[in-house]
C-alpha cells in the first residue's frame, strides 16, 4: 500500500483505539523506505507522544519488568518506558520498531502486550494505539521468521513506495529541489537496492534526504561533492546526481517566468524537470505573499511552454498537492485547464 493510503489507515487506527475498535498494525518494508516516518507523522499530526521501543536491542526482562520482594511475595516492576496515561498522557501510540530483529525469546514477551494489551498487572491505558515495523527476510537485515502467533495479532501493510507521495513529502520538508527533479526524471532511482550484491550505500527515500543534506554541505566544494553525494546513495545514482546538477546552469532565468516575462522552455528533458520542480519550489515559497495569486498565474501560464503536455499537467499536479485549493481560485487556473484537454490531474 503507498505511504498517502498508509497514513489514512493509522490515522483510523489511531483513532479506533478510543472506541475500542483498534488492531495492532505491522508495516512491513524494505530498509529506508520511511516505515517508521510515517508511524511517527501520525503521532505528529495528532500531537500524541510516540514510545519508540526497538525490540532489537531488549532481553525479555525489559518488557517483563524486573522482579522484587515484597514480603512472601514476588512483584514486578513496570518499567518506565511503556506507556502510563499519568506520564505520558490519555492518548498515544506505542511503536515497536525493529520488531522482525527480536530474539524470539523477545517476540515471546510482546505476545500478550500486543493483543491483551497487558503484560502481567500492567495495562496499556485506552486511547494509546501499537504500531510496529521491521525489515522482510530479503532485505539482508538481522531478521528472524516472525512467529505464527506473533503474526496473528497484528494487521499486515506492506509499505510500497510512490513517487509522488515522496514529491509530496519532499516539498513539505524542503528537500533540495535538484534532488526532486532529478527523481522525477529518473524515478527508478527513488529507491535501488539489489540484496545479492549487498551495497554499502544505496538509493532509498532515506538516503536521499542524507544526499539532500550533502548538497548543501558540498556544494561550495565541487572536489568534495561527489564522493558526498557517492556516500548517501551509492556510486552510480551519485554520478547521475552530479552530473545532473552540474547540467543545471543551462537552465531558464525562473524570475523572469514569475515576472510573467515570455520564456522558452528548455528543449533537453532532463532541464525541463528541473525547472518544474524549481518553480513549485518557488510557488511554496511565494504561498501567503502578497503577489502570491500572481506568481501562481505565470506558473500556470508556463505550465503550457513545456512540448510535452504531460510535464505541464506534472508540475500543475504537484503545485496543487503542495498549495491547495488556493490554486482553484488563480484565473489563470481555468485557462491552464482547458488547454489540456483530456489529460486529467492525477491523485
Amino acid at each position: 500500500m503507498r505511504p498517502a493510503q498508509l497514513s489514512a489507515v493509522l490515522d483510523k487506527e489511531f483513532l479506533g483505539a478510543l472506541d475500542g475498535y483498534h488492531t495492532p498494525v505491522m508495516l512491513w518494508g524494505a530498509p529506508g523506505v520511511g516505515k517508521s516516518q510515517i508511524i511517527t507523522q501520525v503521532g505528529e499530526r495528532h500531537q500524541v507522544p510516540v514510545i519508540d521501543i526497538r525490540l532489537s536491542q531488549m532481553e525479555p526482562s525489559d518488557l517483563r519488568g524486573i522482579p522484587f520482594r515484597e514480603e512472601h511475595l514476588v512483584e514486578w516492576a513496570i518499567p518506565s518506558m511503556l506507556p502510563n496515561a499519568e506520564r505520558h498522557g490519555p492518548q498515544g501510540i506505542l511503536f515497536l520498531d525493529e520488531i522482525t530483529s527480536a530474539v524470539p525469546s523477545v517476540s515471546a514477551a510482546a505476545y500478550q502486550l500486543i493483543l491483551d494489551r497487558r503484560l502481567g498487572d500492567y495495562t496499556i491505558p485506552d486511547g494509546w494505539a501499537i504500531f510496529a515495523a521491521g525489515n522482510r527476510q530479503g532485505d539482508r537485515g538481522v531478521t528472524y521468521t516472525m512467529p505464527s502467533p506473533l503474526a496473528n495479532r497484528f494487521s499486515h501493510f506492506e509499505v510500497e513506495l510512490n513517487l509522488d507521495d515522496w514529491v509530496a513529502w519532499a516539498y513539505q520538508h524542503d528537500i533540495d529541489e535538484r534532488i526532486i527533479a532529478f527523481l522525477r526524471f529518473r524515478p527508478e532511482q527513488l529507491f535501488n537496492f539489489d540484496p545479492a550484491h549487498n551495497p554499502v550505500a544505496f538509493p532509498t527515500p532515506r538516503s536521499w534526504e542524507f544526499a539532500h543534506r550533502a548538497l548543501h554541505k558540498f556544494g561550495d566544494h565541487p572536489q568534495l561533492l561527489l564522493g558526498g553525494l557517492q556516500s548517501c546513495v551509492g556510486p552510480a545514482a551519485g554520478i547521475e546526481l552530479k552530473a545532473f546538477v552540474d547540467s543545471l546552469d543551462q537552465m531558464p532565468d525562473l524570475d523572469a517566468i514569475l515576472r510573467g516575462e515570455e520564456v522558452k522552455s528548455p528543449k533537453e528533458v532532463d532541464l525541463q524537470y528541473a525547472v518544474a520542480a524549481a518553480l513549485v519550489g518557488r510557488a511554496i515559497r511565494a504561498q501567503g505573499s502578497d503577489d502570491a495569486q500572481q506568481s501562481f498565474g505565470h506558473i500556470l501560464n508556463y505550465a503550457n511552454a513545456f512540448p510535452l503536455k504531460e510535464m505541464g499537467v506534472m508540475l500543475v499536479s504537484d503545485m496543487l498537492r503542495a498549495i491547495g485549493d488556493d490554486m482553484f481560485a488563480v484565473p489563470e487556473f481555468a485557462s491552464w485547464a482547458e488547454s489540456i484537454g483530456d489529460i486529467m490531474l492525477y491523485d
